[in-house]
């Protein structure tokens, strides 16, 4: 099965209107803008409809299904593809930010609540004017091109959220939100290993590679954007694979990508040709991740403090030189 999927992205480039239906009208029309190139998934900004009514909470708080989810759900029936829906909710006479992910076939397939909705009293009783927090864990959603996870604004700052998401197999986490996000969305791609897409009401929503790279941006012009991304990759450590990325490329060539970050020591594995997993090259060329390089040693330090010989581990480099290439 192919876990290729083409991803976009909207911005909202500042452009807020008078009532929820304008807001709404707004943003579905760039999400039509993004059909142009066959999307798997779109994500949108974060409460769309209601970033422009400071009593939005309150006063246009919906269900699901409810106006702003059938009118995504129609669009997502008739193209076939995800999006997720950012809208404030409303259940159990609690308002809670939420991203709703609808499926190809228009249907629901899951809710994030935001975790952390910031406080809007100076005493932190009242936060996002009346939003209730959601519930600990995060949940992920599997989709056909692999597991996805929903983080919101301000839970960028609460790494706690994302470890969880990505524990759970989350290889892809989209952020709708109110500000651009910055430099920690990109920490949050490198600690943990995964893909970040984010949705901005503003200037600027990106793409973000597990090696912190952005790879694609909105500006002032251009008010969305798109990436085909692999949901099966593997972030790896130089250490013991000095060879591995010269003999998959003379291996496979183009049907599989190769990026380095050096000066974290770090590089990523991105098949190209859905036939080729990331299984598949690691029986071939025995290497492993940097989450198994570093839990190998703390295996080792464990051992240790106990006061135990640290035990010997058969790690799929095998006896490779640590820091430099294997003789051949």
């Amino acid at each position: 099965m192919s876990r290729i999927a083409r991803v976009a992205t909207v911005c909202g480039n500042g452009r807020f209107f008078g009532s929820p239906a304008e807001n709404r009208k707004y943003v579905l029309g760039l999400l039509d803008d993004t059909l142009s190139v066959g999307p798997d998934i779109v994500c949108l900004p974060e409460t769309f409809t209601t970033v422009s009514d400071p009593d939005g909470t309150s006063l246009h708080a919906e269900t699901v299904p409810g106006p702003t989810t059938d009118a995504v759900a129609e669009i997502a029936r008739a193209n076939s593809c995800y999006v997720v829906c950012p809208i404030v909710t409303k259940r159990d006479r609690n308002a809670y930010n939420s991203a709703v992910i609808i499926g190809r076939n228009g249907a629901v397939v899951g809710i994030y609540d935001k975790r952390q909705p910031v406080t809007t009293s100076p005493d932190y009783t009242v936060l996002e004017n009346g939003t209730t927090p959601g519930a600990a864990p995060s949940p992920v959603f599997d989709l056909d091109f692999g597991r996805i996870g929903a983080q919101i604004c301000f839970d960028a700052g609460f790494p706690e959220s994302w470890e969880e998401i990505a524990d759970a197999g989350a290889r892809l986490v989209f952020w709708p939100s109110a500000y651009n996000g910055g430099f920690p969305l990109r920490v949050n791609a490198w600690q943990h290993h995964v893909y970040v897409v984010t949705s901005v009401r503003r200037d600027k929503s990106a793409v973000i590679d597990p090696l912190a790279r952005v790879r694609a941006v909105t500006d002032e012009r251009v008010s969305w954007i798109y990436a085909d991304i692999n949901l099966d990759f593997a972030v790896c450590h130089w250490d013991f694979n000095y060879s591995v990325p010269d003999r998959i490329v003379a291996a496979y060539g183009d049907r599989v990508s190769i990026s380095s970050d050096r000066d974290s020591a770090r590089f990523l594995v991105e098949p190209r040709d859905p036939t080729v997993t990331i299984a598949r090259l690691q029986a071939e060329f025995g290497f492993e991740t940097a989450h198994m390089y570093l839990d190998r040693h703390r295996t080792a330090y464990a051992a240790i403090a106990e006061g135990r010989t640290a035990p010997a581990q058969n790690a799929l480099h095998a006896t490779r030189p640590q820091y430099a290439p294997e003789r051949r």
